[in-house]
């Protein structure tokens, strides 16, 4: 059975993923191991031997030595395993400058149980980690494609996961209806039609460019003001493909760009299950409560931990590019811990600025500094309680009117005294 993940995994593999993404090696002694399902673990840990006896060969003592030391990490931990997840396994594995000191190395490690199955096995020592496929088992299969039509203009746009995308709008040239009589009328009408009739050959072509060739969607909504939607699908116009891959046809009151916008809104059942949508209810129920004189909702990020510490919170909400860690000291001498919150560019300064200043206490400068992200810590804080959380984007609209909150909110269990 595939792991089910949340929004809170998928904000920490993207996290990783971006991480990972900026780290270069001193060499090539960085280490991506993609082990599939069912691969039994002696297997690998047997394959990972003779990758430690060829490492021998390396010329660079310090590389030499780093591969080696990678190697038997990973092995160590591999060890653990009597069998690996149904999902299969990934590891990222090697020395890496330190973010506090970049003349210094460090070794990290990083172990992920993926969100589908590992399709392949593959070990690698490079420079770099090797991201791309982990990448592509966080995309969305399900994609959706909409055509939003009149006889104005027709917009075409992508639906996936957490963001819609306009990827282009095109116009008709079709001419305003001609209102006067006799058979000048009549011709300016032929005319017309065929305007009409090679628009919509136009925006078939359009459509099987984009969503075939490209995107290869798997669904298609056609929306828009008035009867062109309709006279576009019943016409034979549009690939039998996409014909077949049509799941409904919404009423909207634009075409274009913002018919597409419109569209999440006006075909909700139609795309049941897209996190898009999910978000999008989310948000919605956050300022619905809002809006209210009594809402049980409270925002902004003092708010809301205070809420959890309560144990008053049913649902967080909490924008995925919050950008914001939690750093706590704590005295080595007498125990006194102080927190703060701090943007996460900023973290290893306010991290060196916390480590010289004399407790207020025992006034010594020995201090344990634990650096957490945010999101992590809401994670754990509701945990506690028993609530939800939901990391949502920032790239739809939803998402950024969320923002502008401060990016974190509690839904409230009940309303406080």
């Amino acid at each position: 059975m595939q792991q089910q993940y949340d929004s809170v995994e998928i904000y920490r593999v993207k996290r990783l993923l971006n991480e990972l993404s900026n780290v270069t090696g001193r060499g090539t002694e960085l280490i991506s191991l993609y082990i599939p399902p069912k691969r039994p673990p002696y297997d690998v840990i047997n394959q990972l031997k003779d990758e430690y006896g060829t490492a021998s060969n390396i010329k660079s003592d310090q590389t030499r030595t780093h591969v080696q030391d990678a190697l038997v990490h990973i092995m160590q931990k591999l060890k653990l395993y009597k069998q690996f997840p149904d999902n299969g396994l990934i590891v990222f594995c090697g020395y890496v400058p330190s973010p506090e000191n970049p003349v210094n190395e460090e070794l990290i490690y990083y172990e992920i149980v993926p969100p589908k199955p590992v399709p392949t096995y593959l070990y690698r020592c490079d420079d770099h980690f090797h991201l791309d496929i982990l990448k592509s088992m966080l995309k969305e299969e399900d994609l959706i494609g909409v055509i939003s039509i009149d006889l104005s203009e027709a917009g075409f746009g992508i639906i996936e996961g957490d963001r819609v995308e306009v990827i282009e709008v095109i116009t008709s040239g079709v001419g305003s209806k001609h209102r006067q009589g006799g058979q000048s009328a009549r011709r300016f009408e032929r005319i017309r039609e065929n305007e009409i009739n090679d628009f919509f050959h136009r925006v078939a072509e359009h459509a099987k460019e984009i969503f075939i060739d490209t995107y290869k969607i798997k669904r298609l909504i056609i929306s828009g003001p008035g009867m062109a939607k309709e006279d576009f699908f019943k016409g034979d116009y549009l690939d039998y493909r996409l014909k077949q891959a049509t799941i409904g046809l919404v009423d909207t009151g634009y075409a274009g760009e913002e018919g597409i916008r419109e569209t999440l809104e006006r075909g909700e059942e139609l795309i049941e299950g897209v996190r898009l949508i999910e978000e999008k209810k989310i948000i919605d129920r956050f300022l619905a409560e809002v809006s209210k004189k009594d809402g049980l909702v409270v925002y902004g990020l003092q708010p809301s931990l205070q809420a959890l510490k309560e144990g008053n919170a049913d649902t967080v909400i909490i924008s995925e590019d919050i950008n914001t860690v939690r750093l706590e000291a704590a005295c080595k001498n007498c125990g006194y811990t102080v927190e703060k919150f701090v943007n996460s560019p900023d973290v290893y300064k306010e991290k060196a600025e916390v480590s010289q200043q004399a407790c207020p206490v025992c006034g010594k400068s020995l201090w344990n500094v634990t650096i957490q992200d945010v999101v992590d810590y809401v994670s754990d804080l509701a945990n506690q309680v028993g609530a939800k959380v939901e990391v949502v984007s920032s790239k739809s609209e939803a998402g950024v009117m969320f923002k502008n909150f401060g990016g974190i909110a509690v839904m409230l269990r009940y309303q406080r005294k």
